[in-house]
């Protein structure tokens, strides 16, 4: 929701024509690429790259406590 919010925002400017128009493109346009990759980090590599850890997280312990009371 936050990046479609920063989305609806940044794309006016992105078409936008007239007076200073060209200066706040080349400000937009890094901000939108910085957007959808951040985006796409937290969606498709941080979780896999937390999950598949050490196994010192919370979500570890719970998963190994969990197998253990359906082995017993």
């Amino acid at each position: 929701m936050t990046v479609t919010a920063m989305f609806m925002g940044l794309l006016p400017i992105m078409w936008s024509i007239g007076a200073g128009s060209d200066v706040m493109k080349r400000i937009a346009a890094p901000m939108v690429g910085g957007v959808f990759s951040s985006f796409l980090l937290e969606l498709l590599v941080y979780p896999p790259s937390t999950s598949s850890g050490s196994g010192t997280s919370k979500c570890g312990r719970l998963r190994r406590a969990r197998q253990g009371l359906e082995d017993a």
